[in-house]
């Protein structure tokens, strides 16, 4: 067999495997947050809108919503803008709040458009401002005070929480069987901007939808265990063990917490998946393995 000769029996049985799933998620909701190495390798973004585009072209409703802090951190460092962290976050003021806007809202977002547009899909960027898609409120950062007594509030800027979510606009375009892909931006009654996690975001919405899954991209394999196994189809009770003795915690904990809120909020099944490896995506739809951690509403 050549380099580039196809092996028959293994295309058939690829393509056997998927059936089932594409037939059980037909016209359900999938909301993918796009993030992590996916977001900054070549091969891997094509691979991603490839990915995107198959699944709507098969019959799901999908819903792209994608962060982009490395490009952020790398156009306040070409303008000579200090960052500070607070707790993981970015201290955003005024003038950062500007740059988060352009590059979230503005060259991430259309990057990601044209991705899929030339992937022959049909996408179309939005903001959480457009058609009242999120309502935010500002984040209060707590920092334990001394002992008995109370935590001081940290000022971090224009870094905000999800209040409500309006799927009016998003149901709209996929209504016309077009892909929203959301920027994590809000604005509160006021009119003020806030940047907000995109996990977060992509987990709001993905409730709101009633969506059949979350699917969150990042740069681990997944839940592992103390010997370094991959850990899946785990339900609330298992995670929360996890969490108790140790063996989920630091940057896991996050987006643990992101996809138990979902599965909670009513998502029937959240996945942590490894966006470094190609068509992750596709690959935990479409086949019995998976290529991720798969956290379900209910008990198996």
């Amino acid at each position: 067999m050549t380099e580039h000769s196809i092996d028959p029996d293994l295309t058939a049985r690829v393509l056997v495997e998927a059936l089932p799933y594409i037939r059980r998620f037909r016209g359900k909701t999938i909301v993918v947050k796009f993030g992590g190495n996916a977001m900054v390798d070549e091969a891997l973004k094509v691979a991603f809108a490839r990915d995107i585009v198959l699944m709507r072209l098969v019959g799901f409703r999908v819903v792209v919503v994608h962060g982009g802090g490395p490009q952020i951190g790398d156009l306040l460092k070409r303008i000579g803008k200090e960052t500070e962290f607070v707790q993981g976050m970015r201290v955003t003021d005024a003038e950062t709040m500007d740059v988060v806007e352009m590059v979230l809202g503005g060259l991430v977002n259309k990057e990601i458009v044209n991705l899929i547009s030339a992937q022959g899909g049909r996408a179309v960027g939005l903001t959480g401002k457009d058609g009242g898609l999120i309502r935010a409120r500002k984040l209060e950062v707590e920092q334990p005070g001394p002992e008995n007594q109370v935590p001081e509030i940290i000022d971090i800027g224009h870094v905000g929480e999800v209040d409500h979510i309006d799927p009016a606009v998003v149901e709209m375009l996929d209504s016309g069987e077009f892909i929203p892909v959301v920027a994590p931006i809000g604005v509160d009654e006021r009119g003020t901007s806030y940047n907000i996690n995109a996990d977060l975001v992509a987990g709001k919405i993905a409730e709101v939808l009633d969506a059949e899954k979350l699917l969150l991209l990042t740069n681990t394999p997944g839940v592992l265990d103390g010997g370094g196994n991959l850990l899946t189809g785990l339900d609330p009770d298992r995670v929360e063990a996890l969490i108790g003795d140790g063996t989920i915690a630091g940057g896991m904990l996050p987006k643990i917490r992101c996809a138990l809120d979902a599965v909670a909020g009513g998502v029937r099944n959240a996945h942590i998946i490894d966006g470094r490896v190609p068509h992750a995506v596709l690959l935990e739809l479409f086949t019995d393995k998976g290529v991720g951690t798969l956290i379900r509403r209910d008990p198996a």
